[in-house]
């Protein structure tokens, strides 16, 4: 349960970067697939290279935000779709994480890692001490981001993903923001998974496929709990949801469920999660921000009336 936890926090820093794209920028992003690994191969090769860690780590952020910004001159200067932009630099990355990895699997267990002093003092899976360092990190990131969407590149952005037409009418450059925003969330995910090729002690080909998928669980899951009203807690949403993400798988494979199942039990997720507020009986049952927020159900509105 704790390793579920931790784990759900690390992948809260890729859930910031899907964030950035699916609900700041409203743009489908599938570099993210790539990036992760990206950034995961480049920490690992760097890391049995002997490089220092922390510089390792930085490192898998720097090339996920190149990814990012490879799709975002894709879309904006070649004007390709968006979609079609992230698929083919998501492919293309598959071809440079083998020849970065020099193989499918680079192993990290004997290597220095930023891991190996919480490993070494038996913190990591076994005591809550772990997660509240997560944690720390992790919210520290979360506000870092939050500061950046108040500036007045941020409210750009925000305003490109709410109506890029009318906020280009007005002389802003959306190409320019959409460019910035994909090699931040890029750039996030891609330390995401250098953070998570530490952890678990190994780098592979495979390890971001199916990555915006749990993305997505992540924020929509979330902000279904927390909402999305104010910045500050829709990001902290998304990294509650990728926690809870987690928690779900981890609770999934307890019950003896197939871990092959994972993929689609992570789909099933995203659906419920999506149509649940859209049934008929759930709008008339009272949520917890609504009850938060001292808002009456629609129900007893309708009876006062």
């Amino acid at each position: 349960m704790i390793g579920a936890v931790e784990l759900g926090l690390l992948y809260g820093v890729m859930a910031l970067g899907v964030y950035l794209t699916f609900r700041v920028l409203r743009f489908p992003d599938l570099t993210v697939d790539g990036s992760f690994t990206t950034g995961a191969a480049v920490a690992a090769a760097m890391i049995t290279a002997g490089q220092n860690p922390v510089l390792a780590t930085l490192a898998g952020g720097g090339v996920g935000l190149i990814a990012g910004l490879v799709t975002g001159l894709l879309h904006t200067k070649g004007k390709i779709d968006g979609l079609l932009a992230g698929i083919l630099t998501m492919i293309a990355l598959w071809s440079v994480n083998l020849r970065i990895m020099g193989g499918a699997n680079v192993p990290l267990l004997r290597e220095e890692t930023l891991m190996t002093p919480l490993r070494d003092a038996h913190l990591l899976g076994r005591t809550w001490v772990g997660v509240l360092i997560f944690f720390a990190a992790v919210f520290v990131l979360k506000l870092i981001v939050d500061w950046f969407l108040s500036t007045d590149l941020g409210l750009a952005i925000q305003a490109t993903g709410n109506n890029k037409q009318m906020i280009g009418s007005l002389g802003a450059d959306t190409d320019r923001t959409t460019i910035l925003t994909l090699a931040l969330s890029n750039g996030l995910v891609g330390l995401c998974g250098a953070l998570v090729a530490q952890y678990q002690g190994f780098s592979d080909i495979s390890m971001g496929i199916g990555l915006i998928l749990v993305g997505l669980a992540s924020v929509i899951l979330g902000q279904a709990v927390l909402g999305q009203r104010f910045i500050f807690l829709a990001s902290l949403a998304v990294v509650v949801g990728a926690v809870i993400y987690r928690v779900i798988i981890f609770a999934a494979l307890q019950v003896g469920l197939d871990p092959n199942d994972m993929k689609a039990i992570t789909a099933a997720l995203v659906v419920v999660a999506l149509l649940l507020p859209r049934w008929g009986f759930l709008k008339r049952v009272p949520s917890w921000r609504d009850l938060r927020g001292g808002r009456a159900p629609a129900r007893a509105e309708m009876k006062g009336a």
